[in-house]
């Protein structure tokens, strides 16, 4: 029995020796292979560092510069940007009579019409209706109509003979006394008060008839006459009204006060009087809204902002800006406006189009207040204080 257990023994001995070198074998083999399949490792040393007094291994290709020689990058700070070239503007005195030509080319046909009418051999009662025809179709209106004819008639028949100069000489007299040669139509800004307050001026006027393009050119016009000017962007519910505002300042040097979009436009006009008034400016031109955006009544905003404008002192001016185009349709926005806030002036733009001459009689008649400035075209110089006398001219003007 010991005997077949010590067999049992020798025989597992035996066993595990054998497992043992198949094992030690294969790991071997596996090793084997691994070193054949991986690249032995090189290793580069790294380069001798050169020693003091040794030459480079390379000869520099350019000699060695001095300090004085070398160009160092410039650390010096930009340069900022230049400010807008200011403008100067074309001088105010007597530009009307430079636009004679450009009113006349789209005016005279109503000087031209009577002219034409009153050389007649015989001036019949037909021939005065038609006479009447040419006024009203130019928007002169019912009333000065009648008393125009009225005064021709009688002037034609006490002059008996009516040669080209003569009936000139007579229509230009007959026009003029119907624009009112003698009304004031100065623009006043006169500063005001201990403090020497600034003249205040108040444009307004419907959206699309040139309300802020016309605030922006009457501060060039006013800048042309040697005073400064402060505008104010009261126009707060138009998209771009305050940049196109600001824009027209920044070409004559005017500053522009101005609030957030949809903003209280009395809170802008407040501001704006009270920087003109800290900063000594002549002049401070509010531009005023045309249309809203809320609830609140165009009329009651306009006389809120009048109102608040009023806490520094008494308004100016009040300029209404009519398109002269629009014919009678200006006359109704005009009493809408007048009964709001007190009009003291017009400004008529386009009045270079196809505006008829006529409307000046009429809006006078209608509000009772005089034609102050017209706009006769695009140009950032075309608007022009009115004078009755150039304007008579260029409607008979027989160029």
């Amino acid at each position: 029995m010991d005997i077949v257990i010590l067999a049992v023994v020798i025989a597992v001995a035996a066993f595990l020796g054998i497992c043992a070198l198949v094992i030690t074998g294969r790991r071997k083999k596996t090793r084997e292979s691994r070193a054949a399949a991986t690249p032995a490792a090189t290793t580069t040393a790294p380069p001798a560092e050169p020693q003091v007094g040794e030459d480079a291994d390379t000869a520099l290709e350019e000699p060695r510069r001095t300090i004085e020689e070398v160009d160092l990058p410039d650390t010096t700070t930009a340069p900022a940007p230049a400010a807008p070239e200011i403008e100067v503007p074309e001088p105010a005195a007597g530009r009307l009579v430079r636009l004679r030509a450009r009113l006349s080319r789209s005016q005279n046909s109503l000087g031209k019409g009577l002219l034409t009418l009153l050389s007649r051999e015989r001036l019949d009662d037909e021939t005065w209706e038609e006479v009447e025809d040419i006024l009203l179709t130019a928007d002169v209106g019912v009333a000065p109509t009648e008393e125009l004819v009225t005064a021709l008639r009688e002037r034609v028949r006490v002059l008996g003979t009516r040669t080209p100069d003569e009936l000139r000489t007579l229509l230009r007299e007959e026009l003029l006394t119907l624009v009112g040669p003698d009304l004031d139509r100065t623009v006043h800004t006169e500063t005001r008060g201990a403090e020497d307050r600034p003249g205040v001026v108040l444009v307004v006027g419907v959206n699309g008839t040139g309300k802020t393009t016309t605030t922006g050119k009457l501060g060039r016009v006013l800048v042309a006459d040697g005073r400064s000017v402060v505008l104010g962007a009261a126009d707060t519910f138009r998209a771009a009204a305050a940049d196109q505002l600001q824009t027209w300042g920044e070409r004559v040097g005017a500053r522009t006060v101005r609030g957030p979009e949809g903003g209280d436009p009395a809170s802008v006009a407040f501001d704006a009087v009270k920087e003109g008034t800290e900063a000594g400016a002549d002049v401070v031109l509010i531009d005023t809204a045309g249309r809203l955006h809320t609830k609140t009544g165009l009329m009651d905003e306009l006389g809120k902002v009048k109102r608040v404008v009023e806490k520094h002192g008494p308004v100016d001016e009040v300029l209404l800006v009519l398109d002269a185009t629009t014919g009678q349709n200006g006359l109704v926005q005009a009493r809408v406006f007048a009964e709001v806030v007190d009009i003291t002036g017009i400004v008529l733009t386009k009045l270079d189009g196809t505006a008829k001459g006529g409307i000046v009689v009429a809006v006078q008649r209608e509000l009772g207040v005089p034609v102050k400035l017209v706009g006769l075209g695009e140009g950032a110089d075309d608007l022009a204080p009115f004078e009755p006398q150039a304007f008579v001219d260029a409607l008979i003007d027989d160029e």
